[in-house]
């Protein structure tokens, strides 16, 4: 008899391995916790490997602003080859001799700083009319992308060898790294692809409180509970507000409320009296809380 799904709520830290797809590694997280909901904020290639975190239960609501965050990652870029897919798992396509210096690669880097533009590339999860652009490219057809706008806070050039450097990167949301290696073999007139790619950042979370696969499934359930993070750690850049007692039952059922002497004005996290967070609110210049986005109630007692 399979156990039954679980009303469990939080943010797990994953460490995705290589070779995983990151909703093989989701649904591994899902079955692990018995969680009747989970998704995860942001999709790591199977080649990748590092932080993932999947949210369970109510912290699904709430994903969307680490969707929305920087990330930062550790890339080792090979040069003097390209291949059909911009990364290792790709055929080689061309190969030219590698003669580039230290100053070369840190010029061509910092061409590559701040908001450029990328154009998605055929092997990824992008989808066009309800199909990953990846089937697409398996069936050997060619799909026209729109260019995307994305920013490359700052690249710091880690170690460099005769045909590989290793390279660590911030960026915003929707940046591919290896269209990103891609323009750097460009740049520096060799080709490169991209070799290996580790995930540091996401928002605020970092790699080194992230759990691994084998380590979570030697755990017992009670100790996998206690790995969650709570809810609201997804929104740790937001305000708090503390919301008066005689306004919690209508601010549940979804009302507008009046509360003197706001702290803040704009989208904040909501608590009730006893610190238990219970959903994010808008406050206003009026004095008035309006609910945005609340916990299921009996998860917010």
């Amino acid at each position: 008899m399979r156990n039954a799904k679980r009303q469990i709520s939080g943010v797990l830290l994953l460490d995705k391995p290589a070779g995983l797809t990151s909703n093989a590694a989701l649904q591994k997280v899902k079955r692990l916790f018995q969680a009747a909901k989970a998704g995860h904020t942001g999709t790591l290639d199977p080649l990748a490997t590092g932080l993932l975190p999947v949210c369970l239960g109510e912290a699904t609501k709430f994903s969307q602003g680490l969707l929305d965050s920087g990330k930062a990652y550790q890339a080792v870029i090979k040069l003097g080859e390209t291949t059909s897919t911009g990364d290792a798992e790709g055929e080689i396509l061309s190969r030219r001799a590698v003669d580039v210096s230290r100053a070369q690669v840190e010029k061509a880097l910092s061409r590559l700083l701040g908001s450029i533009s990328q154009t998605p590339p055929m092997y990824s999860a992008l989808k066009h009319r309800g199909k990953p652009l990846y089937a697409y490219a398996r069936e050997g057809k060619h799909v026209e992308r729109e260019p995307r706008q994305v920013r490359i806070e700052s690249l710091r050039l880690d170690n460099i060898t005769r045909e590989e450097i290793k390279i660590t990167i911030h960026c915003s949301k929707g940046t591919y790294i290896r269209v990103l290696a891609e323009d750097l073999g460009k740049g520096l007139g060799c080709g490169a692809y991209l070799k290996a790619l580790r995930r540091d950042e996401v928002g605020p979370f970092h790699l080194h409180e992230a759990l691994s696969l084998p380590r979570l499934e030697a755990m017992s359930l009670e100790q996998r509970d206690a790995s969650l993070l709570p809810v609201d750690s997804l929104l740790q850049g937001l305000p708090e507000i503390l919301l008066k007692e005689e306004n919690y039952r209508n601010f549940l059922q979804g009302h507008a409320i009046s509360q003197a002497a706001l702290p803040i004005c704009g989208m904040a996290r909501i608590y009730n009296t006893k610190q238990i967070f219970i959903g994010v609110g808008e406050a206003t210049a009026e004095g008035k809380i309006k609910p945005k986005r609340l916990l299921a109630v009996d998860t917010a007692q």
